[in-house]
């Protein structure tokens, strides 16, 4: 079957269409028609090889499909079932079937597109389990540091919906995109504090960081370490004292999330789709860190 992934660890030159046999899925897997597959960042830090992967591997990390078969063992998912997910290991999913891991899927609702339900798993799966961890109260303020990305929008969405007060850093550019979500947007620069303390004179309550690095360091002494969440910057928020996001990698999860889809307390952002001929543009897109929104690979383009 078709696939697109690289060759080899390395850049852009190293991606490629390939030609992959179909898997078979084992215990706890699905597998899956694909219909739509969402791009993140990962998926370039992958063919770079930051994750020590240096050999072939197909791109792709959060599927949306019709299951085909499913593994020993697996229950509660059947051929011709509408699903989405999350791809395990290195067959991912920018191919015509893919793995999903049945624990980290999910019947997808007839109100929730292929589209939208691809790109749920990884960038809204990490929103919602940054808020449960910070388990903050109705009426607390959250400072989303680096609010306008892929896991901003929605982190901004679901805190919102959950009655928080929500502070969001973010370029120039996203500074209206954030007010239309409900945020109060300030530019995060050297003097975020400052930009911070004069919309929320009281403090803020938590912090959830998607930037890492000085940005993530001019904001730390906002607030108290132990409610200091980043996925951006693992090395630097434990030495900060604060915590990477636990990740919840299960069906309720997704459950969760497609319900706030169907709902309209959540909109996955997809603002560009591309054809399966066009992965190339896709991971381009992403990789050059200025698409607004959510990207996704549509398989019936």
């Amino acid at each position: 079957m078709h696939a697109y992934g690289f060759l080899r660890a390395g850049g852009p030159d190293q991606q490629a269409y390939l030609d992959v046999p179909v898997p078979d899925p084992g215990p706890d897997q699905l597998l899956v028609r694909v219909r739509a597959a969402g791009v993140n960042p990962g998926d370039w830090r992958l063919r770079n090889g930051e994750y020590g992967h240096e050999g072939s591997a197909v791109l792709g990390r959060e599927v949306a499909g019709t299951v085909v078969a499913v593994g020993e063992g697996v229950t509660g998912f059947g051929a011709g079932d509408e699903v989405f997910g999350g791809c395990p290991g290195m067959v991912g999913g920018w191919a015509e079937q893919a793995l999903v891991t049945a624990s980290f899927a999910a019947h997808r609702p007839d109100g929730v597109s292929a589209r939208d339900a691809a790109a749920l798993p990884v960038a809204a799966g990490t929103a919602y389990d940054a808020l449960t961890a910070l388990a903050l109260p109705a009426g607390a303020t959250l400072l989303v540091n680096g609010a306008g990305g892929g896991v901003g929008i929605p982190a901004v969405q679901l805190a919102r919906a959950q009655g928080l007060h929500v502070i969001g850093t973010a370029s120039e550019g996203k500074q209206d995109l954030l007010g239309d979500l409900g945020a109060t947007a300030v530019v995060g620069n050297r003097d975020v504090a400052h930009h911070v303390h004069a919309v929320a004179p009281d403090g803020v309550d938590g912090v959830f960081d998607l930037v890492g690095g000085d940005a993530l360091r001019a904001v730390a002494p906002l607030v108290d370490p132990s409610r200091l969440f980043s996925v951006a910057d693992k090395p630097l928020v434990a030495g900060l004292g604060g915590r990477d996001v636990p990740r919840d990698r299960s069906t309720a999860v997704l459950d969760a999330l497609a319900a706030r889809v169907a709902a309209g307390d959540l909109d996955p952002w997809v603002r560009t789709v591309l054809p399966f001929a066009r992965a190339a543009d896709a991971l381009a897109a992403v990789e050059d860190g200025h698409v607004l929104g959510k990207v996704v690979i549509a398989m019936d383009a």
